[in-house]
């Protein structure tokens, strides 16, 4: 498993290579050091050999430990386990040590004759070298800690996002019928007012504008140039309706045609204006589009209709509602009894 990089990823988290390389040389010489009084009345040949031997016993110190926590870890996988891993863990440390240390000595012993154990004499140090070791397998958790919690964290953010796109499709689909609600009540009315080539012609711009839809897909944001363009087939339509009745000033800057706006957001501003005021000879119609401060703003004169068609108050709320789910700017509403406007934000690309 040292060689081979995708088991030691898989595993551990890391690449635990070179960790594991530089970490043995540091316990064995650690160990070595404690074990013989910092080399003490040794020369260079036996310093050699008594750190072989610590080597020796670090090498099996570690990869025992290390197969252990892989075994930990797929036993108990998760964050909520990490208290039972680790207590597991640090016991099974503590008594890998004393084990390789006792068999350790007991194998030396059949080639070197002068080489005894005395457990009494040897507590202290195999103390500082459990230490060690699990100062070792700490790092180990701590660096598998951090990644099963940024993970953790990262699947929640994509629950919470699966979640905020399925209620945007919900919006989104609630929105389109709404549109075609509204259509059809125009339709009745230029099937009772005009020629019935005009109503085939309205039918006929209908389908294109349908076909926008169908065509902007499934986004959450588009851009007000794309935006526009609907909308303006919109009020092309209800222009065979009203004529000049219906009167649009549009004040849209180049600069703003790429920010990005919520899809059908300015087509239904336009449509309620639309529903819900008198559109006359006598009471022409003005609707203003214009931009200020990052916000698209649609405002008209408030001529109430004095018998209403019927509403599913879906228009703003739906509105509302899908902005809130992917920005934390609210649109603007204002009603002062005599002009009503509403203020869309502008987004950036980077909130698509």
């Amino acid at each position: 498993m040292l060689l081979n990089k995708e088991n030691r990823i898989k595993y551990l988290g890391f690449d635990d290579f070179w960790f594991t390389v530089i970490g043995i040389l540091i316990l064995s010489f650690s160990a070595a050091y404690v074990f013989n009084n910092a080399f003490e009345n040794l020369n260079t040949s036996e310093a050699l050999l008594v750190w072989g031997i610590s080597l020796f016993f670090s090498i099996f110190d570690w990869f025992i430990n290390r197969a252990i926590l892989i075994r930990l870890r797929k036993k108990y996988p998760n964050i909520k386990d990490s208290a039972n891993r680790i207590v597991v863990l640090f016991f099974a440390t503590a008594v890998t040590v004393f084990v390789v240390d006792f068999l350790g000595h007991h194998f030396f012993s059949l080639f070197f004759e002068e080489v005894t154990y005395n457990f009494q004499e040897r507590t202290k140090s195999l103390v500082f070298v459990i230490f060690l070791t699990i100062m070792t397998m700490a790092i180990y958790e701590a660096i598998y800690f951090y990644l099963q919690l940024k993970k953790s964290i990262r699947e929640e953010e994509q629950s919470k996002q699966a979640i905020v796109q399925a209620q945007l499709d919900a919006l989104r689909n609630q929105a389109q019928p709404h549109f075609f609600f509204n259509t059809l009540n125009t339709l009745r009315d230029i099937i009772d007012q005009n020629s019935k080539e005009e109503a085939k012609e309205f039918v006929d711009k209908l389908s294109d504008i349908y076909r926008f839809l169908l065509e902007s897909g499934n986004a959450n944001l588009i851009s007000l140039r794309d935006e526009l363009k609907f909308a303006k087939a919109y009020i092309h339509i209800q222009s065979e309706r009203f004529g000049d009745n219906l009167q649009l000033n549009w004040n849209i800057p180049e600069a703003s045609l790429n920010a990005m706006i919520v899809p059908m957001s300015l087509q239904l501003l336009l449509e309620n204006a639309i529903k819900h005021n008198v559109i006359s000879k006598a009471k022409p119609l003005t609707v203003y589009i214009h931009i200020k401060d990052d916000y698209i703003t649609v405002d008209n004169k408030i001529q109430a209709k004095s018998t209403q068609l019927p509403s599913t108050k879906v228009g703003l709320k739906n509105i509302e509602k899908r902005y809130a789910l992917i920005t934390e700017k609210l649109i603007e509403i204002v009603n002062n009894e005599n002009q009503f406007s509403v203020s869309l934000p502008l987004l950036k690309t980077s909130e698509q």
